[in-house]
């Protein structure tokens, strides 16, 4: 049965808030225990996946064909299924726990149509992909990631439901009374012939950015503290409980950075932090980073113990395995050693119990996404959009626009000019010419953004240009451009990167960063510092995320709940054909000391 909220909420005043559940191949208890032949040591195998994202099959839904890059990866859970099963016969079942660090449930057109389209919350609506796949291959538990939250609380409490196991957020509590909103914890006992049961306690920690990057979902309704904080709490009470090994599955990052600033008094990145910081823990899954790391040690502050984190490739490409041995000395089971490691999904086949279980829906999907919704005169491409004003940008801004001025018609704001940011999510997005497809927009817009009106001024518009400006390398006039080079500064992602329509001005990259802006004007004449502008922006910048200024204190005039995505199909719907005359503009582009670099 599901080891869902209401579960774990009646059995709170017995496990301490917590999920205590024992090991499903428990071997049965024996009439009598000769100590000689008690054995002295066990080895666990934890498993570990995260920022699956939707991705059941190595598919790519926004190019409709097989998923494939330059290293040769392999992604989706199918694959996973199948190192699972080597891993478990390897090692036996009984020894092994399958855990994954969240981000589920959002990422790709498949997580789309089942939140959206066919939704898992209408009356007698499908069971989730994900939540097939996931209880299939047989997860223990599974940490809450942000994304999580992006199609709001009934969308994940109806996953939650669905799944076979618990998803742990111990950071994640109700707003009004700090009691745990979702399982913190698992505790599972593995048995061990002669010998006192293991038992493996799982933390699971989430991010504490939901409460920027989600707000209108959760403001009010959940709060989410620090990960060191909510470690230091429980993990003292998982040792009191019994806990001979600790695994922390974080949605958190290692590298001890926020890309939210000081918004929130809480590390996004906190993963290494908890390990250095609370004693006790053996392991860390680490997720939400994106990144590969298949051994990390950190050495604890308070004890000089070794801790060990693992972050495996996200999409499902790789699965961490943390190798744990145990000695039974002075009557209790002691950690002796860890070793983490990663397997390679692009090594095996897709299990075909999965493909034979998810064929229906993923058939669903790529009809779906391969809808013809309008004609392009001419191919649109992103290949160049980082460094380059592209009209396939400017597609994006003309459309937030043009749905924000609708909003505001009638309103005390409708005489105020409206501009709008966007950014170049993807290198390879391309709309071709001929028929467009739901998959093609889908390309180009691959977040479940919404839209907001954010009232700014010239000043603070200024200062947001200037900030995103930082995502170029300073490359003084007399230096050759090498493109592949020129940006992400500082190890800023592309998606920290806004364009602004409806202005004119130049980026001077070799200038220092903050003074970079160079004639910046509107219908012509140089920018107003005091005048009042509606900036048409997605949520996630609305609500603080990248950290640029102003934005995510100024003033809300307007929001919605349809995604961003869906508001460029509807536009290209209405007029049927796509041609650049209609949408791009040259707002922008780059100079060093006033000559334009291209």
């Amino acid at each position: 049965m599901p080891l869902n909220r209401r579960k774990f909420l009646e059995k709170s005043a017995a496990t301490g808030a917590g999920v205590a559940i024992a090991g499903a191949a428990a071997a049965p208890a024996q009439a009598s225990v000769r100590p000689a032949r008690r054995p002295k040591r066990y080895s666990l195998t934890v498993m570990g996946t995260t920022d699956l994202h939707g991705h059941v099959f190595n598919w790519d839904y926004f190019k409709d064909a097989e998923y494939s890059d330059k290293a040769g990866n392999a992604m989706g859970l199918a694959r996973i299924s199948t190192l699972v099963e080597q891993v478990r016969k390897a090692k036996g079942r009984r020894n092994t726990l399958l855990l994954d660090a969240g981000d589920t449930i959002q990422g790709t057109p498949l997580t789309y149509y089942y939140a959206k389209v066919d939704p898992i919350t209408a009356e007698g609506g499908p069971v989730h992909p994900m939540a097939q796949a996931m209880n299939a291959i047989g997860y223990d538990a599974a940490a809450l990631g942000n994304h999580e939250f992006n199609y709001g609380i009934e969308t994940l409490r109806r996953f939650e439901d669905q799944l076979h196991f618990p998803l742990l957020g111990a950071n994640a509590v109700d707003a009004k009374t700090l009691r745990p909103a979702f399982p913190p914890y698992l505790i599972k006992k593995f048995h061990v012939p002669g010998a006192p049961p293991v038992k493996v306690a799982v933390l699971g920690l989430t991010n504490p950015g939901i409460a920027i990057w989600d707000k209108a979902y959760v403001q009010g309704r959940l709060a989410f503290p620090g990960l060191e904080e909510q470690a230091a709490k429980w993990v003292p009470k998982l040792k009191a409980m019994g806990a001979d090994v600790v695994v922390v599955s974080a949605h958190s990052g290692s590298s001890g950075t926020s890309s939210y600033g000081d918004q929130v008094p809480y590390v996004e990145n906190a993963a290494a932090n908890v390990a250095r910081q609370v004693p006790g823990i053996d392991a860390v899954l680490v997720g939400h980073a994106h990144v590969e790391i298949p051994e990390l040690k950190v050495v604890n502050e308070a004890t000089g113990r070794t801790v060990v984190l693992s972050e495996p490739l996200c999409y499902a490409e790789r699965l961490s395995l943390f190798d744990i041995e145990l000695v039974f000395t002075g009557g209790g089971w002691e950690v002796e050693s860890v070793a983490a490691s990663l397997l390679n999904s692009g090594t095996v086949a897709d299990d075909p119990r999965i493909t034979r279980l998810l064929k229906d829906e993923h058939a669903k999907v790529v009809a779906y996404v391969n809808q013809v919704v309008g004609t392009a005169t001419e191919t649109l491409t992103t290949a160049e959009a980082r460094y380059r004003d592209a009209p396939i940008i400017d597609l994006i801004t003309k459309v937030q626009e043009d749905v924000v001025k609708a909003a505001l018609a009638n309103t005390e704001y409708a005489s105020l000019p409206v501009l709008a940011q966007a950014s170049p999510f993807s290198r390879t997005s391309e709309i071709p010419a001929g028929d467009v497809t739901v998959r093609d927009l889908s390309s180009l817009y691959v977040y479940d953004n919404t839209l907001v009106a954010k009232l700014m001024t010239g000043a603070q518009i200024r200062a947001y240009l200037e900030y995103s400006a930082e995502y170029f390398v300073r490359t003084a006039s007399d230096v050759t451009v090498d493109t592949d080079q020129l940006t992400n500064a500082n190890g800023r992602p592309d998606y920290n990167y806004d364009y602004v329509s409806g202005l004119r001005y130049e980026i001077d990259i070799a200038q220092a960063a903050g003074s970079r802006i160079r004639n910046l004007t509107y219908e012509g004449a140089a920018l107003d510092d005091t005048r009042q502008f509606v900036l048409a922006v997605n949520n996630y910048r609305a609500n603080g995320g990248g950290a640029f200024p102003y934005v995510a204190s100024a003033k809300e005039l307007w929001s919605e709940s349809t995604e961003i995505r869906t508001r460029i199909a509807e536009w290209v719907t209405a007029r049927g054909v796509l041609e650049p005359k209609d949408f791009a503009s040259a707002d922008w582009r780059l100079t060093r000391d006033g000559t334009p670099v291209f």
